[in-house]
């Protein structure tokens, strides 16, 4: 596989670079996801996608919604390619089925995904959470994404994050 200049290994083979929940995902996925180092000061998409060579295109935003409705809060991950921007107050609000939709708390995501900010992931989420994957995300042959830590990406097909278990497939883009 080649994505910027990056020296991508099969995920399996480096658990040292993943977040605990991201592992125990990736181990069922066997070859599937590729792993590789990064300067974690540079986990930041326009960062990292500056000093890697990797596309903007290619890279793929995690951002965890918080949803409300009846004074209760659900979490929902959203990917979108870097190139775009998620629709929170439309497309993802509705599809929620909520009254409310926003960005969650940075201390909130990383507490309750176990993943550090700037590298949370889809992967190893909680099991209640969807995950809406847009539709331009789903098409990629190869895709950029958050290991869970800061000092990796992940590198997948599209298509395989639309098999994680609670994926939903929707055009959600502005």
């Amino acid at each position: 596989m080649r994505l910027g200049t990056l020296d991508w290994v099969p995920a399996g083979e480096r658990r040292d670079l993943l977040a605990d929940p991201v592992a125990r995902v990736v181990a069922t996925m066997t070859d599937e996801v590729a792993v590789a180092p990064i300067d974690p000061a540079l986990a930041d998409t326009a960062a990292f996608c500056e000093r890697y060579g990797v596309g903007l295109g290619e890279s793929a935003n995690c951002v965890i919604v918080a949803a409300k409705r009846g004074g209760e809060t659900r979490y929902a991950a959203v990917m979108v390619l870097a190139t775009t921007r998620a629709d929170v107050n439309g497309v993802i609000r509705r599809h929620l089925d909520a009254r409310k939709a926003s960005f969650a708390p940075q201390r909130d995501a990383v507490e309750m995904s176990g993943m550090e900010f700037g590298g949370i992931t889809p992967l190893g989420l909680p099991d209640d959470w969807p995950v809406l994957v847009d539709a331009e995300v789903a098409r990629q042959p190869y895709v950029v994404i958050g290991s869970g830590i800061r000092g990796s990406k992940l590198a997948l097909a599209g298509e395989a994050l639309t098999r994680l278990k609670t994926a939903d497939v929707v055009a959600l883009a502005q």
